[in-house]
């Protein structure tokens, strides 16, 4: 998980340190046996965290916390889950009463120390308790995305060696009974949700309030075997495994312990002064390292309530209704939230968005300084005051935003107009850089030192410094264990002083300490002319407009930059709502001349700024199409965690890519797509590929000499 922010000030350093073409081309053949000495070390507070062997006060892993928990919050609220409507809420005792009961039921099954036991689902109280229940008989829960297709949890469940599969309903159900030919070692499925599974083969499928049931008759027989599982736990047991999104390649395995995410999770919770009187809406993927250390380890070190939604379409109503005071959400949320709000305004009356536009402008000058605490005049902060009575208050209970104390965006880069939109608002929104090998924590942002060109100091415990080819690297408490069946990519990752190497290039302000990333280390490259290269620079500029879903850019080692675009179609489609414009897809809404101009315009703008930036000023983008579909993490041009997997989008599009740089006014092309049922079929279309215009720049020095 990577968070990045790009800025000219950021280039211009990196250059003066570093020869581009060095870093695009070496970076990764950096030796890992022993790493090179740093230009800069950052680190937050003492690092003796890395050195404790066993938990605070006994609390050496999730289970022992949980125990804790039941006697310190025993009628506090630990989980809410909305459904028909209704809030159901369980305490910490309640939980534990849960948890307990569906560890005897799969002791009674014949779950054994050391398996690996798959959980997928969206997010559910029980699905959470099933994965400490599961840490609770010393096996190691594997959390999979509930979206990926029945050949990507086949890869997943048969590389771990998955014996038991715990499913939220029948969807999970099938995916996995249609790949059980493929698993080796897979023996039995426990069901969440009863409907829809009554006549299936029972004999190797279990519904979980039975298992539970079964678990409570067994209670004089099996409690002593379980006490002794749970107290066999050490801080160096493997707490969870999670798999990578697999942007270059096949998912890996990581190996986390209860060290790794323990201390993490105090840490963090330390660093933003989080309690047990916390709220926070759990609606990210299970299988997400963000939702594992939110969800699940800094709620059990704290205590604080989880939150689920009653379901995805209804999960902006949830959170209005729960008002988190934390919160998380990738950058992808944030841009979508945004649109959302722009596509009201223009529907809004004249007035009311004159009144908009004027208090947002405001908001934008004197907001960030008005959250940091900083000196602001009078006038200003009697008209902030009155915009917040008018514009910003009402916005921010729109978005569910009226609570939150600490926010935090983080995946990948966020664009800076996107990340000051937010704290303008008075949202105490912050950036954090980290990765799943880390336990998410790398570095984040103190408050009243959050700025949208950094991604803050190392966090509490963390080390960090650059290599001299400018790659990042850290080392934590919160460091992995290992990728599990693949030792070449840890020894390539981790070196043996526990050095990890992030893949990402950044450089240290040795003024304030804070971090900037510059983009991934694979991607900046020199273009043919010798100007830098640095695709999510312009992409996120892009992003920023409503109407740009997303952007692929084209340019390394090429004479121009070229871009993909996909629309969004909410917004887009409310365009054309308004305008009586009639379509019928997503494809033929893309193709609209009037939606084309609209584009152009947009990218010709963000030409004009990148041209400012006299470090990225070759990274215009001359050319454009917008795709005929939007890219898909079905058809393996996203991640499942939404990140853009350029190598292969590029090879899979290379026909549109040539046409870009061919000057080919127009392409035709076919392309194969996945339905959401699983079947394959393809789709085909005449792209428009229109000229961009550019600002002529003066040639600029780039590296150091």
């Amino acid at each position: 998980m990577n968070a990045a922010c790009y800025n000219s000030l950021g280039f211009r350093n990196l250059a003066e340190k570093v020869d581009v073409q060095e870093l695009a081309g070496t970076v990764r053949a950096a030796s890992r046996k022993k790493r090179p000495s740093s230009r800069f070390s950052g680190q937050r507070e003492d690092t003796s965290l890395t050195q404790t062997s066993e938990g605070e006060n006994g609390l050496k892993s999730v289970p022992a916390l949980l125990q804790r928990n039941a006697v310190k919050f025993a009628d506090k609220a630990a989980y809410r889950e909305k459904e028909l409507g209704i809030w159901q809420n369980w305490t910490w005792s309640e939980a534990a009463d849960e948890i307990d009961a569906l560890a005897l039921g799969l002791l009674t099954l014949g779950a054994a120390e050391g398996d690996f036991i798959a959980i997928i689902g969206r997010n559910r109280p029980h699905l959470y308790m099933a994965m400490v229940a599961v840490q609770s008989v010393g096996a190691v829960p594997v959390p999979l995305y509930s979206d990926a297709s029945a050949d990507e949890m086949a890869y997943v469940l048969e590389h771990c060696g998955a014996r038991f599969v715990i499913a939220a309903d029948q969807e999970q159900v099938d995916k996995v009974t249609e790949v059980q030919d493929q698993l080796t070692q897979f023996e039995q499925m426990i069901y969440l949700d009863p409907r829809g599974l009554r006549k299936y083969d029972h004999s190797n499928l279990h519904q979980y309030s039975k298992v539970q049931d079964a678990g409570r008759a067994a209670l004089s027989a099996q409690m002593p075997e379980l006490n002794r599982r749970r107290e066999a736990l050490t801080y160096d047991s493997t707490c969870v495994m999670l798999y990578t999104s697999g942007t270059t390649g096949k998912p890996k395995g990581v190996v986390l312990s209860n060290r790794n995410i323990i201390e993490t999770s105090k840490n963090s919770s330390e660093f933003d002064h989080l309690s047990a009187g916390e709220d926070i809406l759990a609606y990210l993927p299970l299988a997400w390292v963000g939702d594992f250390i939110f969800s699940l380890g800094q709620a059990y070190w704290t205590g604080f309530c989880v939150n689920c939604p009653e379901s995805v379409d209804t999960m902006m109503t949830d959170l209005r209704e729960i008002g988190p005071t934390y919160y998380f959400a990738p950058p992808r949320v944030f841009e979508t939230q945004l649109t959302t709000v722009m596509i009201r305004m223009e529907d809004a009356s004249p007035m009311k968005k004159r009144m908009f536009d004027y208090f947002m402008e405001h908001a934008r000058k004197v907001g960030p300084d008005i959250l940091d605490g900083k000196s602001v005049g009078g006038m200003d902060k009697l008209k902030y005051a009155l915009g917040d009575i008018l514009v910003y208050g009402p916005l921010k209970n729109t978005l569910g935003f009226s609570r939150v104390r600490v926010g935090y965006t983080a995946g990948e880069a966020i664009g800076p107009e996107i990340f000051s939109f937010y704290r303008s608002l008075g949202i105490n929104l912050k950036q954090l850089y980290g990765q799943t090998e880390a336990g998410v924590f790398i570095t984040q942002q103190p408050d009243g030192e959050v700025r949208a060109d950094t991604v803050g100091v190392p966090s509490p415990g963390v080390e960090v410094r650059i290599d001299d080819n400018g790659e990042v690297f850290y080392r934590s408490p919160g460091t992995f264990v290992e990728y599990y069946k693949n030792p070449e990519s840890t020894a390539d990752t981790k070196d043996p002083e526990g050095w990890v190497a992030t893949g990402d290039a950044g450089f240290f302000e040795e003024a304030t300490g804070h971090l900037r990333i510059i983009d991934r280390a694979k991607d900046v490259a020199k273009m043919a002319g010798g100007d830098m290269f640095a695709p999510k620079y312009v992409e996120n500029k892009l992003k920023f407009y409503p109407n740009i879903l997303e952007a692929v850019v084209f340019g390394a080692g090429k004479d121009r930059c070229t871009a993909f675009i996909n629309i969004d179609l909410t917004a887009v489609g409310n365009w054309a709502e308004r305008n009586n414009i009639a379509y019928a897809s997503y494809q033929e809404l893309a193709g609209h001349p009037r939606v084309l101009e609209t584009i152009q315009e947009h990218v010709e703008t963000v030409n004009k700024s990148v041209a400012e930036d006299p470090m990225l000023s070759g990274c215009q983008i001359h050319r454009f199409l917008v795709l005929h579909k939007q890219l898909d993490a079905d058809d393996g041009e996203l991640t499942r965690t939404q990140k853009v997997r350029r190598k292969i989008i590029g090879e899979k599009f290379e026909d549109l890519v040539n046409a870009l740089y061919d000057g080919s006014p127009q392409i035709y092309t076919e392309t194969e797509v996945t339905y959401e049922d699983g079947r394959k079929g393809k789709i085909s279309a005449t792209l428009d590929i229109r000229d961009a215009a550019v600002v002529p720049v003066a040639a600029s020095k780039i590296a150091a000499e």
